[in-house]
């Protein structure tokens, strides 16, 4: 018989997922109210708040009832990874949507609505990010890998490499393009492999050293991206200018966001890399 934990929700992390909860319900009915969300941003920021609410409505019950030890997962690294991934979804959003729907001067019923719900969506991303804040691993803490900063930055980096998979346009034909989209394909297979294996409890199962296992695949993977860093703006932009006019769905522009993207995730590495390697050799006794 399920016994009730209220502690779910009125603990801090619980009343930050019962905020979130309110905030992206509040944010994708307002937006489904005015019929204006149509196209692939409008579409993505709908899937975002409407995901994010309903995962974290099942996390809320699961905890409540105490039904989440019955599930074959790690519970503290499965809520780590998604509260991480909510963040960046719920903020993606937060950008996006009043960019390509929202125009000046707003003085309408339709846009006034539009505006209170891309408010809701930030303070929703602020909700997800104090749970991020509340449940991240103390130092020396390691029971939840994916509740770590290096477990926090891969949740980081898969997203931002499904974000440029998103952006991915003409490459073909070029080999030093066509070796960035190898270097993002390879290196979001195998980070996604790691939050998955995590998840599921399957790390214990592989024959080798693990925590070194990881730290020369963030040196490999940041020597990749670093190569990509280099040859995407080198081969994208060579002999171009940018066109007048440039839309958002411009190609110009689109390889100028993975060319940012890629940076992003380069950073992301290093920081993996010197955590990881802190973590693993220079652990304190």
């Amino acid at each position: 018989v399920a016994s009730t934990n209220l502690r779910a929700l009125t603990s801090w992390v619980g009343i930050a997922r019962l905020s979130a909860v309110v905030l992206s319900c509040l944010a994708f009915s307002l937006v489904a109210s005015t019929g204006k969300f149509g196209g692939p941003y409008g579409t993505w920021c709908m899937f975002s708040w409407c995901f994010c609410f309903a995962v974290t409505l099942l996390v809320l019950l699961l905890e409540l009832l105490e039904l989440y030890p019955l599930l074959p997962l790690s519970w503290d690294d499965f809520t780590a990874a998604f509260s991480m991934l909510a963040t960046l979804m719920v903020f993606t959003s937060s950008v996006v949507y009043p960019a390509t729907f929202i125009s000046s001067p707003c003085n309408t019923n339709v846009c006034a609505r539009q505006a209170v719900a891309t408010t809701a969506s930030c303070l929703c991303f602020l909700a997800y990010a104090v749970e991020v804040s509340l449940t991240r691993a103390r130092p020396g803490d390691i029971s939840s890998f994916l509740s770590t900063v290096p477990g926090l930055l891969k949740v980081f980096e898969a997203y931002v490499a499904c974000l440029i998979f998103s952006l991915l346009d003409a490459y073909s034909g070029e080999p030093g393009l066509m070796w960035c989209v190898a270097v993002y394909s390879l290196c979001f297979i195998f980070t996604l492999l790691i939050i998955i294996f995590t998840v599921g409890r399957c790390l214990t199962y592989i024959p080798c050293p693990l925590e070194k296992v990881l730290v020369g695949y963030n040196f490999v993977a940041m020597l990749m991206y670093l190569t990509a860093t280099i040859l995407w703006p080198l081969y994208s932009f060579r002999g171009q200018s940018r066109p007048n006019p440039c839309g958002p769905s411009c190609p110009w522009n689109k390889h100028l966001g993975i060319t940012f993207l890629t940076i992003f995730n380069l950073i992301a590495y290093l920081v993996d890399l010197v955590y990881s390697t802190r973590m693993v050799f220079f652990r304190a006794p």
